[in-house]
């Protein structure tokens, strides 16, 4: 088992990658604190993980409120008394152009950027009592690529991607890794409603994102769940302030 006996926060663990991560991580024997900010889906996530013999707990947290941070870190603390991976995986997708509102912009930058710093901050501080930990924090291919009415996510996926080498240099000196893993199009519940909005079946989707990958297809949430597996354990243990794109090969083309 990769993991045994880490303790690992996964915030956004209720659905889509959070929460294929989750269970992942349990499976390699990681005791596992799933953070969201909607009770029914976390418990969920923390209810099936248990089901399967792992250990999971829930717990509410609001990430662009820095109480919750500072209480989810407390909590995780109370519970096992060290952290030793925190996955920064919630995020607020607002898919907006220059129409963007003040308030469109609040909550993009409040929850992507400033909620995934605040959540930081205050694990950080229990990684280093703990001796040293790793951070993977989600960006995107909308790190490095220009989409069309994407600005208002895109502008904030490139900032996590600098936040990490920032991150990781900064606590390097503490024997924290920091990386982040950007994904492609992957086959997530906000993907499948939007497919849903507009009437479009996965053979649709395949053909319409899929041929902007080498693979020609989307991603499944596993498959990035494995990335952020590989960064977070001992297997990655010299890599520090990179990325891993999982994204089919879009950004190749």
């Amino acid at each position: 088992m990769r993991l045994k006996d880490k303790v690992a926060i996964i915030t956004g663990a209720g659905s889509g990658i959070g929460r294929v991560t989750a269970d992942l991580f349990a499976s390699e024997g990681a005791k596992v604190i799933c953070a969201d900010i909607d009770p029914n889906a976390g418990e969920d996530t923390a209810r099936g993980i248990r089901g399967k013999h792992g250990v999971g707990h829930y717990v509410r947290v609001d990430i662009g409120n820095e109480s919750d941070a500072e209480s989810l870190s407390a909590e995780v603390m109370r519970l096992y008394g060290r952290v030793d991976i925190l996955v920064n995986n919630a995020a607020i997708f607002i898919f907006k152009g220059l129409d963007a509102s003040l308030e469109d912009w609040q909550r993009s930058i409040g929850i992507n950027v400033i909620g995934t710093a605040l959540v930081t901050k205050h694990v950080v501080e229990k990684m280093k009592e703990s001796g040293g930990g790793t951070i993977v924090n989600l960006a995107s291919i909308s790190s490095f690529v220009a989409q069309p009415h994407l600005l208002t996510y895109s502008a904030t996926k490139a900032a996590i991607l600098q936040m990490t080498r920032n991150m990781a240099m900064d606590l390097a000196p503490h024997n924290i890794r920091v990386n982040s893993v950007c994904p492609g199009s992957i086959l997530t519940p906000a993907v499948e409603r939007y497919m849903k909005t507009m009437k479009m079946t996965v053979d649709q989707l395949n053909a319409e994102e899929g041929a902007k990958t080498l693979l020609k297809r989307v991603g499944q949430p596993r498959e990035v769940a494995t990335a952020i597996l590989f960064l977070a354990s001992d297997e990655a243990s010299y890599i520090t302030g990179t990325f891993l794109l999982v994204d089919g090969g879009y950004t190749a083309m």
